[in-house]
């Protein structure tokens, strides 16, 4: 993979922790898995080992995606930013025109989205609607259920 991947201060260590905990817990205890699996005789039809080694799979798999990802971070602190536009890291309040009612969210990388907390991706429908538009536009947004028409109430950097 090619390109930096944009990612917030906190997005950027919470991968770093998820890297060091599957370095240091989970590919030990693995190997151990592996290596008990293996005291028990006959692999070709041992399950144990071939969870184990599928395990080892995903823990590698990983690590690899982990490592890379940090190595091409393009770690951004929305605290930093001043702006009048949506740009990555805002925090954007929207009122939707259809419903009459408030939504916030935060523009954050693919790995730090998560709907639930409010935090959508840069290259999600919405996130790549909202970049460059200011308080008090429209925004038109494609969405799975059709054309939602949002009106950006606020834009903070924090």
């Amino acid at each position: 993979m090619s390109g930096a991947v944009p990612m917030t201060v906190e997005g950027h260590q919470r991968l770093q922790e998820e890297l060091k905990q599957l370095i240091r817990v989970e590919r030990p205890k693995v190997v151990q898995d592996i290596a008990e699996a293996r005291s028990h005789g006959d692999l070709s039809e041992n399950a144990e080992y071939d969870a184990a080694k599928d395990r080892q799979g995903f823990v590698e798999g990983r690590i690899q995606e982990l490592g890379d990802k940090i190595a091409r971070a393009q770690v951004i602190d929305p605290a930093t930013i001043v702006s009048d536009k949506i740009v990555f890291g805002a925090k954007v309040t929207l009122f939707d025109i259809d419903t009459e009612k408030e939504v916030a969210y935060q523009i954050v990388g693919e790995d730090e989205a998560d709907i639930k907390v409010g935090k959508i991706s840069v290259t999600s429908p919405v996130g790549k609607a909202l970049i460059g538009h200011s308080v008090d536009e429209e925004v038109n947004i494609n969405v799975p259920s059709g054309v939602r028409v949002y009106e950006i109430t606020n834009i903070e950097y924090s």
